[in-house]
């Protein structure tokens, strides 16, 4: 098993961030998506999966865990710290209304904790509760999640990234043709559903927002 400190290098290395969720995936398996994204080499993928029983959960998870291992990817669960666990994927990401950051430090030290935030105060709170990383948004508008905040903007990443000694990421509406001002904003990890998931070449998608974000950083 990867310590923390393993999983956070990967992390860093890595650049796009797909998100799979089976209901934006344009009526193709997700496992056919993660596939794409992992021959485009992208190295960090989150399944968020909300419908469906636990076990129907733990069947596509146990998949994408042989798939990401094989590729040596790292493994994100959305919202259940029990399933990563379970899976022995490398971590979890937890919304505001999910269990709290340091419960979730507590009982899984090694995993990598993401946080969603849409403000300073959110993040401060997260990072200071154990976060391994981050994420602000949505930046743009999205359809495939909703926040009491709506959009928060570019301005938001500003007004955070200063305050974080961890990693963020940003998500919520970028593609290949708004992802550039994020870069812009600071961004290092760009978290993408549909402009990788729903488009027509998953893996010629991901390999475009892959190359756009290598150049940002240069």
């Amino acid at each position: 098993m990867m310590t923390h400190a393993e999983r956070m290098a990967a992390f860093d290395g890595a650049d796009l961030y797909v998100v799979i969720t089976e209901a934006f995936c344009a009526g193709r398996s997700p496992l056919d998506v993660l596939d794409a994204c992992l021959v485009a080499g992208v190295r960090l993928v989150q399944m968020r999966e909300k419908e469906g029983t636990d076990l129907d959960r733990f069947t596509l998870g146990r998949a994408f865990r042989e798939r990401t291992r094989a590729a040596g990817a790292l493994m994100i669960v959305d919202d259940r710290v029990d399933l990563a666990l379970a899976l022995d994927a490398d971590g979890v990401h937890l919304g505001q209304s999910d269990l709290p950051i340091a419960e979730a430090r507590r009982i899984a030290p090694e995993l990598v904790l993401g946080a969603s935030s849409h403000n300073p105060a959110e993040a401060i709170a997260a990072q200071d509760a154990g976060a391994s990383y981050v994420n602000i948004g949505p930046v743009y508008a999205t359809q495939t999640k909703s926040v009491p905040t709506g959009v928060v903007g570019l301005d938001m990443i500003d007004a955070i990234r200063p305050l974080l000694r961890v990693p963020f990421t940003c998500m919520g509406g970028i593609k290949a043709d708004n992802i550039g001002p994020v870069l812009a904003h600071g961004a290092r990890h760009c978290a993408v559903v549909t402009a990788v998931t729903a488009a027509p070449d998953p893996r010629a998608a991901a390999a475009e927002l892959r190359a756009i974000i290598r150049t940002g950083r240069l």
